[in-house]
């Protein structure tokens, strides 16, 4: 009897943790098909798999068609004057999607793909990843040329990705 009842609790609140992170993806990437990314100006639920966000610590946020047009937005803030953000230290979050998985990470800790075979809606893009294991194979499977952490993905390789060098 007493096994029975542990391993209830221990499904149930296994089940309740996983429905935990799955809602919190939810309302982290809550977009509808009417929603538009902010640039490019493309509905987001045509191509979920290359979606990304940015909080901003006035409470306010807006989505992006691709990792490459987060990135657009993240060197430039001032540039889009609706959300207020001079700089980066007004920007509270930032979230891609795990483009093997297609759950949400924090932008911040992924792993980005330059130079594969496969296109975002906004062109040549950084397709994000998780692990780098991940970003590794896909890299070799989709003929990727270099693997970049956020920190070090440039203004100038964004403007390379955009024709604008």
């Amino acid at each position: 009897m007493l096994k029975k009842l542990l391993s209830s609790v221990l499904i149930t609140s296994t089940i309740f943790t996983v429905s935990s992170f799955a809602n919190n993806d939810n309302k982290i990437m809550d977009f509808n098909k009417e929603t538009v990314s902010e640039i490019r100006k493309l509905k987001l639920y045509k191509n979920p798999a290359w979606a990304s966000k940015i909080e901003f610590a006035n409470k306010k946020f807006t989505y992006f068609s691709s990792p490459k047009s987060m990135f657009e937005f993240y060197f430039t803030p001032f540039k889009w004057k609706p959300y207020s953000a001079k700089t980066v230290d007004d920007l509270e979050n930032m979230y891609v999607t795990d483009f093997k998985t297609h759950k949400i990470i924090d932008a911040k800790k992924a792993y980005y793909v330059y130079g594969s075979r496969k296109i975002s809606p906004a062109g040549d893009d950084l397709p994000s990843f998780k692990t780098l294991e991940d970003a590794q194979n896909y890299r070799d499977n989709e003929n990727g040329k270099r693997i970049f952490r956020f920190s070090e993905v440039s203004n100038g390789l964004i403007k390379l990705l955009n024709g604008r060098m």
